[in-house]
């Protein structure tokens, strides 16, 4: 029998599967953008996911980053632990509900997310500039149909 064939079995074509497909893409892309950052700054991806949401969306509490990232909260917690205790994020109680803590970026959180965002951008440039202007409008609107339908991109 070939190697990966299974006949009592009806495995997943990977390489037909969207949601495979859409991670392996992800992947790549982070990855290739973390390439930038992760040795200048000592940044993880998952850390520099949580800056970038807490540079957007000032104020949240830890909870409410894991909602916007759509990672696990343990996964977020511990990135938030780590840029507290870098100096990177900062974390204080929210002004009119004493049992809710916020978040935001520091100056030294502010001064990384300014010369990683450029780099990430770069790299959305270059990995739209393989689609043509049409493909590109459609991508945008393909995946704005796909995103849970939340107020994650307000």
């Amino acid at each position: 029998m070939p190697a990966g064939r299974h006949p009592d079995h009806a495995p997943l074509e990977l390489e037909r599967f969207v949601p495979y497909q859409l991670s392996i893409v992800s992947n790549t892309v982070s990855q290739a953008i973390a390439d930038d950052y992760q040795a200048r700054h000592d940044l993880g991806v998952t850390e520099w996911r949580v800056m970038a949401v807490l540079a957007r969306f000032d104020g949240l509490s830890a909870r409410e980053v894991a909602e916007r990232t759509a990672m696990d909260k343990v996964a977020v917690s511990r990135a938030l632990a780590r840029l507290v205790a870098a100096g990177r994020v900062r974390r204080h109680i929210h002004a009119d509900d004493k049992r809710r803590s916020v978040l935001g970026l520091t100056a030294a959180g502010w001064k990384i997310h300014d010369e990683v965002a450029p780099m990430a951008r770069q790299r959305e440039r270059e990995l739209l500039a393989r689609l043509a202007p049409e493909e590109q409008d459609w991508l945008l609107r393909i995946l704005a149909k796909l995103m849970p339908q939340d107020d994650r991109g307000s």
